[in-house]
């Protein structure tokens, strides 16, 4: 059984875009430049100011949320605000506050027993990396060519006229291909990799790791990473099948998006806009379609390997959850609350929690407005709250084994299982009043407790397994299991 750690498998994830997510005030950098306005809109160039200051004076905000753990954005020195233009992956941007401010970042978040997951972007560097603008300067005398998978020198980074003549991930000069073949440049990346692990980070989410096309070298990386640190999180951003990575040589989990596909076709068949992605079809699903695909998502790979999974509803990628729903906030909560009672890691984007909705990038990466109470969605906020706590409050939720046992055209029913426990988590997603009987057969205890929602106070009992779940809602119940 491949060995993945624990703390992920209990952990309720937050993802942060740094520059929009908090600006504290203490930068001193920000005082010698123009930053633009907070919430300025997000599809203009530039720099809002958010720094990890900034997350520091939010994490007691993130705690009441529930959250366990962050996954940050790329936080390294970079021009470009998103921070995939890494220039320096020895340097935490100075807009951010620097390595100090990564630091206090660790130590507070570690305090109140929370992770941090950095973003590492090694498949493609910037044109600011010092072995390319070497090469930028001295052309084929330069000793680092090998570095990257260059056609010819002069090198052309910025003449649009012309196609960029060598490798760039996306084709996009501004995003040269870093040569992983070449062993200096392995030997870079296992080092920053290693480095950021012994400063304190709990774990590294992959940039496009498949485009790094060598089970070798991510097995070394596993090596290193995990030498350094054999409880630090492994996550690949692999939005496909990922069996060739999840053997337990490689990655811990990945962003399990074919779980969100399926989801939001089950959830709101009705209202959903969707988005144009290869890897989405956005077809309505009904109660049956849609356990059928997802217990085939949780039984691809070993147990361990599926409670480490990262499961977003949306990311810095994507559009928001609540736009892709077509603003349908009752499907969004039963997509949430599926997500806080599956097995794999749930991940909160930054802001969903309180109602933001736009289409996706650069729409999605827009400042959080602390400022400005009126656009919160309160009683989304809460029901974010109560989810979590859910989750948190019951192991069984976590690391239980999962089943379906029961699914109509509008309506599914999960079990999950550990030695002591069982939950029982029932979906209708109609908009009407639907009854649903539970298989007797597939309940281990005579009588289970409800504990959601909170106004649900009749029991489950084998003996009448029928239960009735108003217009868009969930239910769960949990007992003990019986040990015949």
């Amino acid at each position: 059984m491949p060995t993945t750690p624990d703390w992920v498998k209990n952990a309720v994830f937050y993802q942060i875009f740094p520059d929009r997510f908090a600006r504290s005030g203490q930068v001193d950098a920000h005082d010698t430049v123009t930053l633009k306005p907070w919430g300025h809109p997000p599809e203009a160039q530039g720099f809002q100011g958010g720094d990890l200051y900034g997350i520091v004076q939010h994490l007691d905000y993130l705690q009441e949320l529930g959250v366990t753990a962050l996954y940050l954005n790329p936080i390294f020195a970079s021009a470009a605000n998103h921070r995939y233009h890494t220039y320096d992956y020895y340097t935490v941007d100075p807009l951010l506050g620097g390595n100090e401010a990564l630091h206090t970042l660790l130590d507070a978040a570690h305090q109140r027993d929370i992770r941090v997951v950095l973003d590492g972007v090694f498949n493609h560097a910037s044109r600011g990396f010092w072995p390319f603008h070497h090469v930028l300067e001295n052309g084929a005398d330069s000793p680092y060519t090998d570095w990257f998978h260059l056609h010819d020198t002069p090198l052309r980074p910025y003449n649009d006229s012309a196609p960029a003549n060598y490798d760039a991930w996306a084709g996009l000069r501004a995003l040269p291909k870093l040569n992983t073949d070449h062993p200096p440049v392995r030997a870079f990346i296992l080092d920053v990799a290693t480095h950021w692990i012994e400063q304190g980070v709990d774990g590294w989410r992959l940039d496009v790791p498949n485009e790094i096309d060598d089970d070798d070298f991510w097995r070394t990386f596993r090596d290193r990473v995990k030498s350094t640190d054999p409880d630090a999180y492994i996550c690949g951003e692999i939005w496909t099948p990922a069996d060739r990575w999840l053997q337990g040589d490689q990655f811990d989990g990945v962003m399990n998006y074919p779980l969100t596909d399926s989801l939001f076709g089950f959830v709101a068949p009705n209202t959903l806009r969707g988005f144009d992605h290869e890897h989405f079809d956005f077809a309505p699903r009904t109660g049956t379609e849609f356990t059928r695909e997802v217990m085939s998502v949780f039984t691809r790979y070993p147990e361990s390997i599926q409670q480490a999974q990262l499961n977003v509803l949306d990311s810095h990628d994507t559009p928001r959850i609540l736009h892709t729903l077509g603003n349908n906030v009752a499907a969004m909560k039963l997509a949430v609350l599926f997500q806080m009672t599956m097995p794999g890691a749930p991940c909160i984007y930054y802001g969903d929690e309180i109602g933001m909705s736009s289409a996706g990038d650069p729409y999605c990466r827009e400042a959080f407005p602390w400022s400005d109470e009126a656009r919160w969605n309160d009683s989304l906020l809460s029901f974010y709250q109560q989810a979590t706590a859910l989750r948190n409050n019951h192991p069984v939720l976590r690391t239980g084994s999962v089943s379906a046992i029961q699914a109509t055209d509008r309506q599914a029913v999960f079990r999950r299982s550990t030695d002591s426990n069982e939950a029982i988590i029932a979906f209708n997603t109609a908009g009407t009043l639907s009854t649903v009987t539970i298989p007797a057969l597939d309940l281990s205890a005579s009588t289970y407790t409800p504990v959601w929602p909170a106004d649900r106070s009749a029991p489950l009992r084998s003996s009448d397994p029928t239960v009735q779940l108003p217009e868009h809602s969930a239910a769960v119940w949990i007992g003990p299991r019986s040990s015949a």
